[in-house]
């Protein structure tokens, strides 16, 4: 058996045991803030209100967020959408969860559930009645995207017991895969949450971390349809004018002939 595999059987079987296993995932460098949300790989603009974070959620489609460690050492960060761990769909604290790892400075793209220890199935922007939380009843949260930051703690070394300082180690790290609402009557009604979307290579392996007790940092992104965002006072509400008003400057007539139009010509 190979050092990887022993690894690998190690940090599974430590799972049973220590809530603070993790995940980690393929990376890409674009240390651009430390929780940002992609749709077609462009981040959204975030809107800050009454002390928080909003995004708009554009329906029917799908998004990724990006995570940016900041600091010089490893981090496990609990990635948590609609209330529900990203790796097993759980609701616990973020301190209980599972999480994912970064290296020192390193930025992770997460793009949907992971399923499996090869799968994932893409965030996609819907309606609560189509959102994954339904499907498990789990709604108490639904319309957040949560993310808190733990430190890997740093071993003190011990001149004279330098075996003892030493922190337990896990797997290597696997590569991994890697219009707004119109607003009519309808979309007025609509809350935006997060369904399980297309099946994509998501590649990863269980290493086992030890964290510091507390997150260093804790971001939470609200995200709302176009019209619950005006509704809240966060984006201005379309100018579409008064038809009536429109109507009453019509004339009766204007000089000229009658044009054809472009596909009678």
């Amino acid at each position: 058996m190979n050092n990887r595999i022993a690894c690998f059987v190690t940090a599974g079987l430590a799972l049973a045991a220590v809530p603070r296993s993790v995940l980690s995932a393929s990376s890409v460098r674009h240390p651009i803030g430390e929780v940002e949300i992609l749709v077609d790989g462009a981040p959204q603009p975030r809107y800050a209100h009454e002390g928080r974070w909003y995004v708009e959620a554009r329906k029917g489609r799908e998004y990724a967020i990006r995570l940016r460690n900041p600091y010089p050492v490893r981090v496990a960060v609990a990635l948590s959408v609609d209330g529900l761990n990203t790796i097993d769909a759980r609701e616990t604290t973020a301190t209980n969860a599972r999480k994912w790892v970064l290296g020192p400075y390193e930025t992770v793209i997460i793009s949907g559930w992971q399923t499996s220890q090869t799968e994932a199935r893409r965030f996609e922007f819907t309606t609560e009645a189509r959102s994954y939380g339904q499907a498990l009843g789990k709604t108490s949260n639904l319309g957040v995207i949560s993310a808190a930051f733990f430190k890997e703690r740093v071993p003190i070394v011990q001149p004279d017991r330098s075996d003892d300082s030493a922190v337990r180690e896990s797997a290597p790290m696997a590569p991994a895969g890697a219009p707004s609402a119109q607003g009519n009557a309808k979309a007025a009604d609509e809350y935006a949450a997060t369904g399980m979307g297309r099946r994509t290579g998501h590649s990863v392996a269980q290493v086992w971390l030890d964290l510091e007790d507390a997150p260093a940092e804790t971001m939470n992104i609200r995200y709302e349809f176009r019209p619950q965002l005006v509704r809240l006072g966060i984006l201005p509400a379309a100018q579409t004018g008064d038809p009536l008003q429109r109507r009453e400057r019509a004339q009766g007539f204007a000089p000229g002939f009658c044009p054809e139009p472009p596909h009678r010509r």
